[in-house]
């Protein structure tokens, strides 16, 4: 049980915590990539050592725990630091991604990746058996990062073009879940889905 894995991925405001949320309703197990990216970094551990080795102890905050926010300007403003960060985090979330999936026991496992495309796709998570890519038209996702963030037009562009392209994410997917609509067609949707999924997961586990 839970070794059939679908990575869910998608631009930023592109839907990606409502389609995971769809699923889990659906009894599906959800292992989080931003929660692994947390435990990478937490107090102590040997990715924080790593970061401050890397960038200096200013990105500690006055209880020796990352500063997020303060990171989170840096490497937005920097490729090269982003880079940087991303060598120390990107490993650690793959292996804790794989070994949480492992541990799932409902038919199969949705592992949400935000930066899958950005994470080496397919060739930087080979263990994932199928993709699927929660896509929406550009001006869909600035709308939405306008009134979820309350930021002004040129900052959002500028969160958008940040991340891997529309294409990108999209020349590595299985499925597209266009996320364009109202909550009760993305239900639909993801109902769909997960039909599809335990099929899939039923076949491979007679294999």
């Amino acid at each position: 049980m839970g070794n059939y894995r679908i990575g869910l991925t998608g631009g930023i405001a592109s839907g990606k915590s409502a389609v995971a949320t769809a699923f889990a309703r659906l009894g599906v197990a959800i292992v989080d990539a931003d929660t692994a990216a947390r435990d990478a970094l937490a107090a102590k551990s040997a990715g924080l050592a790593e970061v401050v080795a890397a960038f200096g102890a200013d990105v500690l905050d006055d209880n020796g725990d990352l500063d997020r926010g303060a990171m989170r300007a840096r490497v937005f403003e920097d490729p090269a630091a982003r880079q940087t960060l991303e060598s120390i985090v990107h490993p650690r979330v793959r292996a804790a991604l794989q070994d949480a999936s492992s541990d799932a026991t409902s038919a199969y496992v949705v592992v949400a990746i935000p930066l899958l495309a950005e994470g080496g796709g397919r060739a930087g998570y080979p263990w994932l058996d199928r993709i699927l890519v929660v896509d929406a038209p550009i001006a869909t996702q600035l709308n939405r990062l306008l009134r979820r963030d309350g930021i002004d037009r040129v900052l959002a562009e500028r969160m958008i073009a940040a991340q891997a392209s529309r294409h990108e994410r999209l020349s590595i997917a299985d499925d597209i879940l266009v996320n364009d609509a109202g909550l009760d067609t993305l239900a639909a949707d993801v109902a769909a889905l997960d039909a599809q999924y335990r099929v899939l997961a039923s076949l491979q586990s007679r294999d």
